[in-house]
């Protein structure tokens, strides 16, 4: 099967990294969110990473001017279930996710594949609440989408051939690269990096170091290009809380219990550069460390 049109669900910080680069390598994309709101301000968003492109030579302004024509916005369920591929990217929460595709299965064309962009959450059990588990994958993206080269492909029990293969040709349409995971918690990338996450900020719960030298030290001591607590900020402190409980959950392992750090700050509200506090304040001109 011949993909090329994509519905994107979720018009945040993924979702309009993924209708961007899909747009840019031609295909038509109907991107969705619950706002008409945060659909402008995706789009402007887009314009402006696209323009960045063409700044640093990365794109022509034809090439960007092409991809803008490719993307619409629509609130309508009905818009995103009629494509040949839909990529949901809301929020890392089950309940929102099976929601969303509960809402989009009596309008979904016969041939029409279903994807999430979970980070962390069975594929499996996703499939299991519609109609199609065998046209069913996981196509999980990396932030940020554009600059990022890797994507996660994760089958799950009945997820059939032609839907892989029909995923991983869009994936090398888009001119990344496809990493192939089992369908356990957080599978490859997020199962190695969140825990180390998660014991950086246990290093900062027991005093160990604060949050810039604990930073410091693995940027200059492993050659990370930022370090853990600055990326827990990237990604969104509910977002690594999210999927530290999966594995808890799933893998029924205490190494995997969240620090009560990283909960206090979610709980505060401080979810990291999305709410310009986190581990580091950055209402100012430069971030500042809030411990």
């Amino acid at each position: 099967m011949e993909i090329k049109s994509i519905g994107v669900i979720g018009a945040g910080q993924m979702g309009n990294g993924i209708a961007h680069v899909m747009a840019l390598a031609g295909y038509e994309v109907r991107l969705s969110d619950v706002s008409q709101e945060a659909l402008d301000a995706a789009l402007e968003l887009i314009t402006r990473n696209l323009d960045r492109q063409v700044s640093r030579e990365k794109i022509s302004s034809e090439a960007r001017d092409a991809a803008l024509a490719k993307i619409s916005t629509t609130l309508d369920k009905v818009e995103i279930a009629h494509t040949d591929l839909v990529i949901e990217a809301a929020t890392e929460q089950e309940a929102v996710k099976t929601k969303i595709f509960e809402g989009l299965v009596p309008h979904l064309l016969p041939h029409t594949i279903l994807t999430s962009n979970t980070s962390s959450i069975s594929i499996t059990r996703l499939a299991s609440r519609t109609d199609r588990p065998e046209k069913f994958l996981g196509f999980h993206f990396m932030n940020p989408v554009p600059v990022m080269q890797l994507v996660e492909l994760i089958r799950g029990i009945a997820t059939d051939e032609p839907t892989y293969k029909a995923c991983l040709k869009v994936v090398e349409n888009l001119g990344k690269t496809a990493a192939s995971a089992e369908d356990f918690p957080a599978f490859i990338v997020n199962r190695i990096l969140v825990p180390m996450i998660n014991e950086a900020v246990y290093t900062l719960y027991e005093g160990v170091g604060n949050v810039r030298s604990i930073d410091m030290a693995m940027k200059l001591g492993a050659n990370h290009p930022m370090g853990p607590l600055e990326l827990a900020d990237f990604i969104g402190l509910d977002t690594c809380l999210a999927i530290m409980n999966v594995l808890h959950d799933g893998l029924a392992d205490t190494k995997y219990r969240p620090c009560p750090l990283l909960t206090k700050y979610v709980e505060a509200g401080w979810l990291g550069r999305k709410t310009k506090r986190g581990f580091y304040d950055y209402r100012g001109d430069e971030p500042v460390p809030t411990r």
